[in-house]
């Protein structure tokens, strides 16, 4: 850290201590304002230009070095200069402001951060490059983040400075409305009876409402987002398509029907999916079985003699299947039908936002929920990015190498794996024995004796002392 960073740091960390140890916090409260309110209405009255310079420059000073009170003098700001000029004055104060403490947090922080931690924030940092202004836009405009925080936390990032500023500006611009127009109505109040004035009562309502209305705008702007570049039709023929009939798209489709909506039902297989087919149900009564089966062998613990019963497993399956079938009718096309849902047995394709395509035929809706389940699949290599997965890259590429032939057929005498990889093969190599293991360096590794590494979840250590002692 360079002289210039180090003065710089002094310098804020003098201004915060000192105050925290004098307490001008106390001037920052709703009680000392009202205490004082006569008199610094008559001050503004006397000096108006003195009055909104001295609050233009406080206000800066909070908001540049994060203390606490803006809100507080954002309420001053709206009694004391009222609707207009105190959004005005406040907006470009809270502003200036914001981007002081960004600028700090960028001149202090920032290279640190990303000399640090830059191959995490890779992608972040793209996303900000991309649509930084959006991102900044949301977060000031949901109260839920304290600003400073977001004024720190942004300045380091590649965000540019005027985009920051002009952002910040246009998003804090509702909310601060919304304060000073509290302001001024807290400024009127002269006995409890002011505290059930309309005015009152609508800027408290106001504040109430502020998240949800911004949360609603964002909603709106990032759908509007995702959607431009995408026709929408005139009409639409469904409320809902559903695409998948397994437990998921079953409910979807039952409640959206209950409710009166146009509901079409998309399943290309069997109605109930892996849950009633080939998961849930069958599993579970299989396990119930061999429960059973089980309690039989422990019958002399609860005082049954020679209890005994051989296991029929055709048998077994054939009740697995009786309670699938006892359970099918509800989930059936014919039930269904008869809630009001469409029911179509076909392969779906999303062909945009608003069109779904089934047998040939398209449909239009206006909502598309996918519940068509999901299968493990094996990533490809060029599906990751980032320093962590490049070393997973790196020690997997050692773990396939040990286990090539011809190169090193015992591996743990001529070379090992590498450390964050347990020595046993990986499955699908040439030679391999099919054992899945993996290791890292996380929570739980060891090592053992000859120094390899394994994980204690896989049990790695076993099957390594049983192939040494195999070779």
């Amino acid at each position: 850290m360079n002289i210039k960073k180090i003065g710089v740091a002094l310098v804020i960390v003098a201004l915060v201590v000192a105050f925290f140890v004098f307490d001008l916090g106390q001037f920052f409260t709703l009680d000392f304002f009202k205490s004082q309110r006569e008199a610094i209405l008559s001050y503004f009255e006397s000096n108006p230009w003195q009055t909104v310079g001295i609050y233009f420059l406080l206000y800066v000073a909070v908001t540049g070095l994060s203390l606490p009170g803006a809100a507080i003098m954002t309420l001053a700001g709206g009694a004391i200069f009222g609707l207009l000029w105190g959004t005005v004055i406040v907006s470009f104060a809270s502003t200036i402001g914001a981007t002081l403490a960004f600028l700090v947090s960028r001149l202090l922080l920032r290279d640190w951060v990303q000399g640090r931690f830059g191959d995490s924030l890779r992608t972040i940092n793209r996303e900000v490059e991309k649509d930084g202004a959006f991102y900044l836009f949301t977060l000031r405009l949901v109260p839920a983040f304290p600003f400073f925080v977001i004024n720190l936390v942004m300045g380091l990032t590649p965000i540019k400075t005027f985009t920051f500023y002009w952002v910040s500006q246009v998003g804090m611009l509702v909310g601060t409305l919304v304060y000073i127009n509290a302001g001024t109505q807290i400024a009127q109040i002269e006995s409890a009876a002011g505290l059930l004035s309309p005015g009152l009562l609508g800027s408290f309502v106001l504040l109430g409402l502020f998240p949800l209305i911004a949360r609603k705008v964002i909603e709106k702007l990032q759908a509007r987002k995702a959607l431009k570049g995408y026709t929408r039709p005139a009409h639409f023929d469904r409320n809902i398509v559903v695409i998948g009939a397994g437990s998921g798209g079953l409910v979807a489709a039952y409640i959206a029907a209950a409710v009166k909506a146009k509901v079409t039902l998309i399943e290309k297989h069997r109605m109930g999916g892996d849950c009633l087919n080939t998961g849930c149900v069958p599993s579970k009564a299989l396990i119930r079985s061999a429960k059973f089966a089980a309690q039989l062998k422990r019958g002399e613990e609860f005082g049954f003699a020679q209890v005994q019963g051989k296991v029929d497993f055709a048998r077994v399956m054939e009740r697995v299947q009786n309670v699938v079938t006892d359970i099918e009718p509800h989930d059936s096309i014919e039930r269904y039908t008869r809630l009001g849902v469409e029911v179509i047995q076909g392969e779906a394709r999303v062909v945009d936002p608003y069109t779904v395509e089934v047998n040939g035929q398209r449909y239009t809706t206006r909502n598309i929920i996918v519940a068509a389940g999901a299968r493990p699949v094996r990533a490809a290599d060029s599906w990751f990015t980032g320093g962590g997965v490049s070393y997973f890259r790196q020690r997997v590429g050692s773990a396939r190498a040990a286990a090539a032939p011809g190169g090193v057929g015992r591996w743990p005498d001529r070379q090992r794996a590498g450390p964050g990889v347990c020595p046993a093969r990986l499955p699908g190599d040439a030679g391999g024995d099919g054992a899945a293991h993996h290791g890292s360096r996380g929570s739980g590794d060891r090592r053992c004796g000859a120094g390899e590494v394994y994980c204690r979840r896989h049990r790695c250590a076993r099957q390594y002392q049983g192939q040494r002692g195999a070779r």
